[in-house]
């Protein structure tokens, strides 16, 4: 049986308890095949009993069928191939079931992203993997556009969504991505970020305490007034509502006399000025220095991925 992932770390089925762990990302060759480099790292990880994430990348119409329900059977075939696989080499090492199935342009053959078919391949597997009773990946902020512009939001927005409401357990690629992931953007960094608080807010629910039924507030304001100045309002609206640091809600008047910044100029600025005001937390030179050599011995070591 797999153990439970928990965040970064995994819970130990015997003492409850959290324990450290490493995810290694495998993908599978679609169609129905995982190559040897892949093979050699799923055995490494699994031999130190660190997670996996089992996840076909599937371009429908070249790497799966074109349907929605062909691309999510392969899907399904070859993730629990390679999850069986990883408790042939070591029993009960963690594993993650992972699905990364995009459409493509059947004009083209350029992969595109935020489309509906996509959403639906992500939805069944969540629920497949909920069935299997293994964590689940999947989804980001994905597009194919080359700019943090309108299409790269609507794009990210069609997928982030549907992670969203799927419960996705594990989110790769959630912020940054343009390009098809052929590039990384600040800007788009930023504003995916952005979108990420959301979701985050989003997640949580809704507040059903004494507080967040707000009663006492109703009940003070009664009808035909406003809740502006009354306590409830006065105690919460700090932390009422998700406020986003780079959106812009002021009148068209205070936008221009602000400089008409679009957003990717805001998050421009705001990429810049956290870059400026970062501290790099304190690391002991010694440890520092082993892990500087550390990364150049392995740089210049043979590849074994295949061992």
């Amino acid at each position: 049986m797999a153990r439970i992932l928990f965040g970064d770390r995994w819970l130990d089925p015997e003492s409850g308890k959290p324990r450290t762990c490493i995810i290694s990302l495998i993908n599978a060759n679609s169609p129905m095949t995982l190559d040897g480099t892949m093979l050699g790292a799923a055995k490494v990880y699994a031999r130190a009993n660190q997670a996996c994430i089992i996840s076909p990348f599937i371009l429908a119409g070249a790497m799966s069928p074109v349907t929605v329900a062909g691309t999510a059977a392969q899907t399904l075939a070859e993730a629990m191939a390679g999850m069986a696989f990883i408790q042939l080499v070591n029993p009960g090492a963690p594993v993650v079931f992972g699905s990364f199935a995009s459409s493509m342009s059947m004009q083209s053959g350029a992969p595109t992203f935020g489309t509906p078919e996509p959403a639906l391949v992500l939805y069944i597997m969540a629920h497949l993997a909920r069935r299997l009773g293994v964590p689940f990946r999947s989804g980001g902020s994905l597009t194919a556009s080359k700019i943090p512009d309108g299409q790269a939001a609507s794009e990210s927005a069609g997928t982030l969504l549907p992670t969203t409401l799927a419960g996705v357990n594990f989110v790769l690629h959630a912020a940054g991505w343009l390009e098809g992931g052929l590039a990384i953007g600040y800007e788009k960094f930023v504003m995916d970020a952005d979108q990420l608080g959301m979701m985050q807010t989003f997640l949580k629910g809704v507040d059903l305490s004494e507080n967040g039924q707000a009663m006492d507030a109703i009940r003070e304001v009664g009808p035909g007034r406003h809740f502006l100045g009354c306590d409830h309002t006065q105690a919460n609206f700090r932390e009422a509502f998700y406020r986003s640091p780079i959106t812009d809600n002021n009148s068209y008047e205070q936008w221009q006399a602000d400089g008409c910044l679009d957003i990717t100029r805001r998050a421009n600025a705001r990429w810049k000025r956290l870059l400026a005001e970062y501290e790099p937390p304190a690391l002991d030179p010694a440890v520092d220095e082993a892990l500087l050599d550390y990364m150049e011995s392995r740089k210049e070591a043979p590849s074994d991925s295949g061992s």
